[in-house]
């Protein structure tokens, strides 16, 4: 330690020109508060410096690089809509409940970070399997209302990198968990 009431201070560093210009310039239409004078940032290599010449235009050379994909934006996904991408006969099928589920997640009792983690790897691994349609249980929720959970896993599953790998979700049937579950309908493996 250093003696009593010392503070340690870290050295300053200069200030280069450019974020003078830039402070300059930011700040050239701000008034000080009442009471206290205006701070006035100078860098001596600033006022000595001549402005310098503009950087020669870069030369165009046409290279043969790879085509970049362009990365598609998906719609938001909703319980309440009809998939986009998704035939007529399949995103029926899948409302009514008449999809083989190939797997199930129950997500009752978990944490918000657990249940998010628990359905990544599910989806993951569900994806990776060349699964078409499982069911994730949310649960209803308590006297309050809706739960977290079940208001919270829409919107994971429209978040990247789960929403790449799906189709569609829908409420599941009574018999399937109704409002408490949800339909996923994972996007095959190309």
């Amino acid at each position: 330690m250093t003696g009593q009431g010392a503070a340690h201070r870290p050295r300053r560093r200069a200030v280069t020109p450019d974020e003078a210009r830039i402070w300059h310039a930011v700040t050239r239409d701000v008034a000080p508060l009442p009471g206290r004078e205006a701070v006035v940032i100078e860098d001596s290599a600033t006022a000595a410096a001549e402005p310098a010449a503009p950087p020669p235009p870069p030369s165009f050379r046409p290279t043969a690089a790879p085509p970049v994909k362009a990365k598609t934006v998906l719609a938001p996904l909703s319980p309440a809509q009809a998939p986009a991408g998704l035939d007529r006969r399949s995103a029926d099928r899948m409302k009514k409940g008449e999809m083989e589920i190939e797997g199930r997640l129950d997500l009752h009792g978990m944490t918000q970070d657990s249940a998010h983690a628990h359905l990544a790897a599910f989806v993951t691994r569900a994806w990776e399997s060349g699964k078409r349609c499982v069911l994730v249980i949310t649960g209803k929720g308590g006297r309050t209302g809706p739960g977290v959970l079940r208001r919270e896993v829409p919107r994971w599953l429209n978040q990247a990198p789960l929403r790449e790998r799906i189709i569609g979700i829908a409420q599941a049937r009574q018999k399937d968990g109704g409002d408490g579950a949800l339909y996923v309908l994972i996007r095959r493996r190309r």
